[in-house]
């Protein structure tokens, strides 16, 4: 067989639409990294950021001005019959969502509350993961998927702006990045030798080509957000670990993930997060 076939068969093998496996764990652990820290997942953290989103909590940073919060107690309900902890909060929980309003008044005992839960409640910490993959996860791939995208490095990106960015229609979110970055390619771009080819506008793009785009284009939200409450306290301008860490990824070409893959931290220092027994390369 042809060394050409033989090597589009075998990456076509290890790329597929959505992430899932070892690659899926490695996207939801670098996240973690940018969210707290650590590779850990955080189902009992909660914190007002002073960011403009009111108290940020749990293992994808879910807001109380924002609404996910009050989507993830909501589930916790369903879970639990409705009587719970968290349920004497939910009038005012709910209409913080309602008005994406970041005011932490009436929620003096929300994040011991949700920390409590966190440590200790198994039907919490499912709530959590459950609308994490339904609000954050699910939708970014989706929307990946649509542009054609089958790198892991790229699927994995779009997870990360989805949890900070939203993967809902506004002037920040998941779908303005990408709007944004398609409509920037008039012509053929094929110089980023990745073995993906996307077709944005009619034309052939590279993915690393149009990835490398993209991180421009969220860079620049992070650094001037369009909507006022990603505004709050410039701490946006305060995350572009989040696209540096990508972009030396692509620097070493970890475009595919399998066995491991290799990053930056928050501080800008390489980590490796791998698969089970797998080893992490000595290479920095």
């Amino acid at each position: 067989m042809h060394i050409n076939r033989i090597l589009a068969l075998s990456f076509a093998a290890l790329v597929s639409a959505k992430l899932d496996g070892c690659a899926k764990t490695f996207a939801l652990a670098i996240t973690n990294i940018y969210e707290n820290g650590d590779t850990d997942f955080h189902f009992d953290y909660c914190e007002n950021l002073n960011d403009g989103r009111g108290f940020t909590s749990g293992i994808a940073g879910f807001c109380t001005g924002t609404g996910d919060a009050w989507e993830v107690v909501q589930k916790y309900h369903s879970l639990t019959g409705g009587n719970d902890k968290l349920t004497p909060m939910d009038s005012v929980l709910k209409k913080y969502a309602e008005d994406s309003d970041s005011s932490t008044k009436g929620l003096d005992s929300y994040c011991k509350v949700w920390e409590e839960l966190g440590k200790t409640d198994k039907k919490f910490r499912k709530a959590q993961t459950l609308m994490r993959d339904e609000m954050y996860f699910d939708p970014s791939q989706e929307l990946g998927a649509k542009v054609g995208l089958q790198l892991s490095i790229s699927q994995a990106q779009m997870y990360d702006a989805g949890v900070q960015h939203g993967t809902w229609a506004d002037k920040d979110g998941l779908p303005t990045l990408i709007e944004e970055t398609s409509a920037s390619f008039g012509n053929d771009t094929l110089d980023g030798n990745s073995g993906s080819t996307l077709d944005v506008n009619g034309h052939k793009v590279d993915e690393i080509t149009w990835l490398k785009k993209f991180m421009q284009v969220r860079q620049d939200h992070l650094l001037h957000p369009r909507e006022k409450y990603n505004q709050g306290d410039n701490y946006w301008a305060q995350t572009l670990y989040r696209v540096r860490s990508y972009e030396y990824a692509i620097d070493r070409k970890e475009y595919v993930w399998t066995d491991s893959v290799k990053l930056l931290d928050n501080d800008g220092k390489p980590v490796c997060i791998r698969c089970e027994t797998a080893k992490c390369p000595a290479k920095q």
